[in-house]
């Protein structure tokens, strides 16, 4: 689904990245993807995978493991791995944009140099601790607690909804200390009273493991703080970069749920005559059509400015809002052109579909990114 010939404006480097990832997901996330999803369990050595493929952290330079790609071709391969399953995106973005970057930018060298090159090949997972369980779309009401205790710290609290927390072997994890401040720690699995329970009976995001992490008074040696940061900064620096990637991988699943609804369309017959003939049909596959399309081009212009250090948060907001409820109306859409059939596993519409509705709440819901832009274009909070 390229109707505005968008390849044109990538360079050789960043097509053969994007059809690197394609291939990968055709050939080793399609085939099974359905059947996992549906056991509700994960796919197997999935993070080493990624890892191989350059596709964990790609936009970290290669002196700490990672690629040192651009940010459009970080965007390709959110894309392109959402194509296969928001799941598969998901464990990419989080070890990408919430655990390696604000290792990278915020770690200290010894930081980067012990658990960047590990998470880059996805020999270690990580996960990202800040939503609590009284404490969603106001990061800043944080209770989570980090106490100055002899040569480092006590944590003490939780965190909900955390990818990848159940199978992490490190997080980073955001807490108010004594003085309020909100400061970044590196917890690692094994540290006692350090415990991730999972959470079950999901509709959404099967293919993916969340759970909580609980911190019961969790000692931390100082040389897992971040040193560079000490503010709301940190966590949010994070989101702008996860938010960024979702609204290029939003993409990929709409494309997927639109090349299947066309498809289908075209092969079934009712009335003597293949379904796409019809001008309800043709109206939906259009709009769908159109709405990739400006999709497509809002988020490779806010690659542009990204790569420029250019792109504001309120314009990522925008973004990762317009992409994702695109991508849920696009599915939904499909899923009626498919008819019956597009709830089953044989086609990949509900399943995307179901996904999404995790997608346009995580990393900031629909209404509070409305109002961030909002905020933006008339300079008064309405939170």
């Amino acid at each position: 689904m390229d109707y505005y010939l968008l390849h044109e404006l990538l360079s050789p480097e960043q097509q053969l990245i994007r059809d690197s990832i394609r291939g990968f997901v055709k050939s080793e996330i399609i085939p099974v993807i359905d059947q996992y999803a549906q056991d509700h369990q994960e796919v197997p050595n999935l993070m080493k995978k990624l890892g191989a493929l350059g596709a964990l952290g790609p936009f970290i330079p290669e002196e700490y493991g990672g690629a040192g790609l651009d940010q459009i071709s970080y965007g390709l391969i959110m894309q392109e791995l959402e194509f296969g399953d928001s799941a598969i995106r998901s464990a990419a973005s989080v070890q990408s944009s919430l655990v390696m970057f604000p290792i990278y930018t915020f770690g200290s060298e010894e930081q980067k140099r012990k658990y960047l090159p590990k998470l880059a090949t996805g020999e270690w997972i990580g996960s990202f601790g800040l939503t609590e369980p009284n404490h969603g779309s106001d990061p800043a009401g944080m209770e989570t607690k980090l106490t100055k205790d002899g040569d480092g710290y006590r944590l003490s609290g939780s965190k909900m909804w955390i990818t990848n927390s159940p199978v992490c072997d490190l997080a980073v994890v955001w807490a108010r200390d004594e003085e309020q401040k909100v400061r970044g720690v590196i917890v690692e699995r094994g540290m006692e009273g350090f415990s991730t329970p999972e959470t079950l009976h999901k509709w959404s995001l099967r293919a993916s493991r969340t759970g909580e992490l609980v911190f019961d008074q969790v000692f931390i040696p100082q040389e897992n703080l971040l040193p560079e940061v000490s503010s709301m900064k940190g966590p949010l620096s994070c989101l702008n970069s996860a938010r960024y990637g979702i609204s290029w991988g939003a993409i990929g699943a709409a494309v997927d749920c639109y090349e299947t609804a066309l498809r289908y369309a075209k092969e079934r017959e009712q009335f003597g005559k293949p379904i796409a003939s019809f001008q309800l049909q043709q109206k939906k596959l259009a709009e769908m059509a159109t709405e990739i399309t400006k999709a497509q081009l809002l988020s490779w212009r806010l690659g542009q400015l990204k790569s420029e250090n250019r792109a504001t948060p309120a314009q990522i907001s925008m973004a990762k809002r317009n992409n994702v409820h695109m991508a849920l109306q696009v599915a939904r859409e499909a899923r009626q052109i498919l008819g019956a059939m597009g709830i089953v596993g044989d086609f990949p519409i509900m399943r995307h579909m179901m996904n999404l509705e995790s997608v346009i709440t995580y990393e900031g819901t629909h209404d509070v990114h409305l109002l961030i832009t909002g905020q933006d274009i008339t300079g008064i909070n309405a939170f």
